[in-house]
């Protein structure tokens, strides 16, 4: 993967398979100190201590068709390439958290790459989950909470394309305004 977004995509599809009714997705990057720090969140089925060991070799997954899991894996040598960390939290019953940290300015850190168009998909590909994205930028922080748009939307669905384009491009002015 040559963007941290395909990262968030993997990661989340996973909470999906896994029953999560929430997904937090939470992005900081605090360029004083020098990091890039990313955070998912579920409150999935979670895995026991031996399923989660499972989980960082790469020719383990529980997918059907393909059968190799590379997604944490290549998240967690993606870290270590930029000087970051990885971990890796679960327990049956409560729900798992991925944690990757990258040194920010570091030639190996992985762009970001198309976080807006991801989150979107996730909301087209799974309407009955609910997705919380926060990303701070150096004390400033953009929210979507699609608990809150759902809310709002009453009867509409959340994969409608009006709505998932707004959706998107409301992500998109977020970003521009913490980069700007």
């Amino acid at each position: 993967m040559l963007e941290l977004a395909l990262h968030v995509l993997d990661i989340a599809e996973n909470s999906s398979r896994a029953g999560a009714s929430l997904v937090e997705i939470t992005i900081v990057e605090d360029l004083q100190q020098d990091v890039f720090s990313l955070e998912i969140r579920d409150d999935g089925h979670g895995m026991d201590s031996a399923t989660m060991e499972k989980a960082l070799d790469p020719f383990y997954t529980t997918k059907k068709v393909r059968r190799i899991g590379l997604g944490l894996p290549m998240l967690k040598q993606a870290a270590h390439n930029a000087q970051g960390r990885f971990s890796l939290e679960s327990e049956p019953g409560r729900g798992t958290v991925v944690r990757a940290e990258f040194r920010h300015s570091h030639i190996d850190r992985q762009p970001l790459g198309d976080i807006a168009g991801v989150v979107t998909m996730l909301i087209l590909g799974s309407p009955g989950i609910d997705f919380v994205y926060r990303h701070s930028k150096d004390g400033r922080e953009y929210v979507l909470d699609t608990r809150e748009i759902r809310e709002g939307l009453g009867q509409v669905p959340l994969n409608c394309m009006e709505v998932l384009n707004l959706i998107r491009d409301n992500i998109s002015e977020g970003l521009e305004e913490l980069n700007g």
